[in-house]
């Protein structure tokens, strides 16, 4: 199996000016360097986690830019050119080729919905024969999406090019997983894209996962690295231990709550990055707030940040160490002190 993609990558957030207008390049290099600092196998610029659909191609290549010169000298960094344009994603891919970037992760076209075939010829083995150099990760959530790449074609592009070698897989469909495991082979990375389906994707062996590209590891790099290595070293006890200490934080990635209203209650769902980058700004993490249309949680849903963030630091205050000590932060005192919430919620619905 690829050594590469062993363990954990971050899905890193991309931290905004305090307007929303631009990237803070600064804060993107210090929370870069903090996840390499802490172990992290890779980060994934500019992915869904890094609102990825409200930047503009130039801030992407600033962006991949900024990672890769921070860190990529000390962990892999891989490019989100992903995009429903097949051109786009050949001149992003371009741009993160000349850098220096050997990795790029692709995610299924979205809303123009081409099927399965189409996602393979059209898109993702247009960007592998461009760039044979380079490694192509196909990223598969349907439930974002709207299409999803097929084990079939995901198995007949790894074939034609040996440089599709991995998946980003987000279905939350075990079939599906040993599907792409049976007709792909065991030398091709399945990579976790749910925090909180990574161990069993990795015990299972018909899965036979290799690791994850976490929303998590925002916060809590060192402890998602430990969780993943202790199970690819086969130490399952102590993987189930650490995996037990992140579920407060992974059943945060999605945030969903019914708001009362004068007009009847309505669901609130809170996806991420929404929730995760409301925990950074509340620990005094450099993440900024979130770019339009993207908002901010409800009086509840922040509770329930709260509540699960709360118990991790008072059961397992390992996992928030590493950002006590590079931000210099008290992290009890970030969670109970009612200042720190200001800006973070909305006051009504």
């Amino acid at each position: 199996m690829n050594p590469v993609y062993k363990g954990a990558f971050t899905a890193i957030v991309t931290p905004f000016t305090q307007d929303g207008r631009q990237i803070d390049f600064d804060n993107l290099r210090a929370l870069s360097e903090f996840q390499a600092k802490h172990g992290i196998s890779g980060i994934v610029s500019v992915g869904t986690t890094g609102e990825s659909p409200t930047l503009t191609w130039k801030e992407h290549n600033e962006a991949f830019r900024s990672t890769f010169d921070a860190v990529g000298s000390k962990v892999t960094v891989i490019a989100s050119t992903g995009s429903n344009n097949t051109t786009e994603s050949l001149e992003g891919t371009r741009t993160a080729f000349d850098m220096g970037i050997r990795d790029v992760l692709m995610v299924d076209p979205y809303y123009n919905g081409p099927s399965s075939l189409e996602v393979r010829r059209e898109y993702l083995e247009p960007v592998a024969a461009a760039f044979p150099e380079v490694r192509v990760i196909p990223y598969i959530i349907p439930g974002r999406s709207g299409t999803q790449l097929l084990p079939q074609d995901l198995a007949m592009a790894n074939e034609r090019y040996r440089n599709i070698c991995a998946v980003k897989e987000a279905t939350g469909d075990f079939n599906n997983m040993k599907l792409i495991r049976k007709l792909c082979g065991s030398d091709f990375c399945i990579l976790s894209g749910d925090d909180d389906k990574t161990l069993q994707m990795m015990l299972d062996p018909e899965v036979n996962c290799s690791g994850v590209i976490s929303v998590v590891s925002n916060v809590a790099p060192k402890s998602v690295q430990e969780m993943c290595q202790l199970a690819l070293k086969g130490d399952l006890d102590n993987a189930r231990s650490m995996a037990s200490a992140l579920k407060p934080l992974f059943e945060i990635v999605t945030v969903k709550t019914v708001e009362e209203t004068n007009r009847g209650p309505v669901p609130f769902k809170a996806r991420n990055p929404l929730p995760i980058k409301t925990l950074m700004g509340i620990l005094g993490m450099p993440g900024g707030p979130l770019r339009r249309p993207l908002g901010k949680m409800t009086k509840q849903g922040l509770k329930i940040i709260l509540d699960q963030a709360r118990r991790v630091n008072e059961q397992h205050p390992e996992v928030f160490e590493p950002v006590a000590n590079f931000f210099d932060i008290d992290v009890a005192e970030r969670l109970s002190n009612d200042q720190y919430l200001k800006g973070w919620y909305y006051d009504g619905y």
